[in-house]
């Protein structure tokens, strides 16, 4: 190997250096086509129906790949996932449906695991769908749910799926509902949907699921003062978690603060009124008790009626929310709309044209720019 030293040595300097360089190898260039040159692998379509095969046997490898393509916001997986979602869609509807949502320390991952466990020990399929929020600055995500129910993630019986919320109000992702049938088409008995926290904006997770759970803390004489009206009207069962040791009376005394209140509130299902009660997601206690209620709920509800006609009311939801969104995003891609966009804000920010103005002649260029298109 040549002596090489760097082109700043010191002539004059009798130290020596501990290190010499070698000249590197030249780099081609992306448009450079010679022979060795790496290449990316073209991605190969999804078969179809080699994907419905494998989520109709239940096939996990097939599932998450199936709903990896349904998360896709490439538009080319677009139509190939909803190919897949109409031919799976008359195996879906058979599971029961429960959203789970709580103040942050509530211990929804520990409880969901608890209640997993529980599920998958009595021969039931269950799947988890765990919504971690997303970075306002990067958009990243932790999706650490995973590692969270680590005895839950290594059960053959359940299926953990952390998604990030995207930004979407609630923190459920916006193809949850298509992850949801998914999982319905591979054979899974109980979908669990775990919200990232508690406000207003949890009325989507209402909106698609059967049984909505509130998990809460003891201490409810200062949480019951923050604690919004709206969240308990959507709720169909309150639990009081880490109901164990020395929390244990201090959990009852919250169980009967809720149930007190509840009891004067507008019930979220008709027929059936929201109730509270205690458990110990560590050692169990209570788990069963609440499967119970879970499962009289889903008993009542179907010989009203009730449960089929919320399903019903929920596609149409979905319907509007997916219109909301193409709405949305037709809007914000329009050339005229991105060109014309940053000259307003700066308009508007200067104080040299109203807000009102301003969104009218963005409105007015979108709608020239479509007619145009006709």
């Amino acid at each position: 190997m040549p002596d090489n030293k760097p082109e700043w040595k010191d002539e004059n300097s009798q130290e020596g250096f501990a290190s010499s360089y070698i000249k590197g190898k030249e780099v081609i260039s992306d448009n450079d086509s010679r022979p060795g040159k790496f290449k990316k692998k073209q991605e190969k379509p999804a078969d179809l129906e080699e994907l419905k095969e494998g989520i109709l046997a239940g096939n996990r490898a097939s599932l998450a790949k199936a709903i990896t393509l349904c998360e896709s916001n490439a538009s080319r997986h677009f139509e190939t996932s909803q190919k897949l979602l109409q031919s799976i869609l008359p195996f879906t509807g058979n599971s029961l449906r429960i959203g789970i949502s709580g103040v942050p320390g509530a211990g929804k991952s520990t409880f969901i695991e608890a209640l997993g466990m529980f599920l998958c020990e009595k021969g039931m399929n269950v799947a988890v769908l765990a919504v971690d929020p997303s970075s306002s600055v990067n958009g990243g995500s932790i999706l650490g749910d995973k590692t969270r129910m680590e005895e839950l993630s290594r059960n053959k019986r359940a299926f953990i799926r952390p998604s990030p919320s995207g930004g979407t109000l609630g923190g459920v992702h916006r193809k949850t509902r298509e992850t949801m049938l998914m999982c319905e088409a591979a054979g899974f008995d109980v979908i669990l949907v775990e919200t990232v926290g508690v406000g207003q904006s949890e009325t989507i997770v209402r909106d698609m699921v059967d049984f909505f759970m509130l998990l809460v803390l003891t201490g409810a004489g200062d949480e019951l003062q923050g604690m919004k009206k709206g969240i308990l009207e959507l709720v169909d069962a309150i639990i009081v978690n880490k109901a164990d040791g020395d929390n244990k009376k201090a959990a009852q005394r919250t169980k009967m603060e809720y149930s007190r209140i509840l009891h004067f509130l507008q019930p979220a299902t008709k027929g059936w009124e929201a109730k509270a009660c205690t458990c110990s997601s560590l050692n169990g206690e209570g788990i069963d008790s609440i499967w119970e209620m879970a499962e009289q709920f889903a008993g009542d509800a179907k010989k009203t009626g009730v449960f089929f006609e919320r399903r019903r009311m929920q596609s149409k939801q979905w319907l509007y929310a997916l219109i909301n969104d193409n709405l949305h995003d037709l809007f914000y891609r329009d050339e005229g709309v991105k060109n014309l966009l940053p000259v307003i804000e700066n308009q508007v920010m200067s104080g040299s044209k109203t807000i009102a103005g301003g969104v009218q002649e963005i409105f007015h260029v979108f709608f020239e720019g479509n007619m145009h298109k006709k």
